[in-house]
């Protein structure tokens, strides 16, 4: 029964994808999609990224623990400007800083 899901779930994958290569030129050169469309994968990475920080690992409760303070710390840096190295590891010390603590 599972296999069915899984090749349920694997069409509608490839269902959506071919939806979305069908769309004409003319709706997507229209200024109102080309930024919707623009704005989506951040939207949604920002997303993800909050679910992964304020979520416990076992369990939907939220949790506020040293990734919240590593989160901002990397944000900071990213508003400063600071080299992609760098926001990963500085958010990463002040985790394990953290932590240690």
């Amino acid at each position: 029964m599972i296999w069915w899901a899984v090749l349920g779930a694997g069409l509608g994958c490839y269902l959506l994808k071919l939806a979305g290569l069908s769309v004409p030129q003319r709706v997507l050169a229209h200024p109102v999609v080309a930024r919707i469309a623009d704005l989506i994968p951040p939207a949604l990475l920002a997303a993800l990224v909050t679910v992964q920080v304020l979520a416990a690992p076992g369990g939907g409760e939220l949790v506020l623990d040293a990734r919240i303070a590593a989160l901002g710390v990397a944000v900071l840096l990213l508003l400063a400007r600071a080299p992609f190295l760098v926001v990963v590891f500085g958010s990463a010390a002040v985790a394990a800083l953290l932590r240690l603590l």
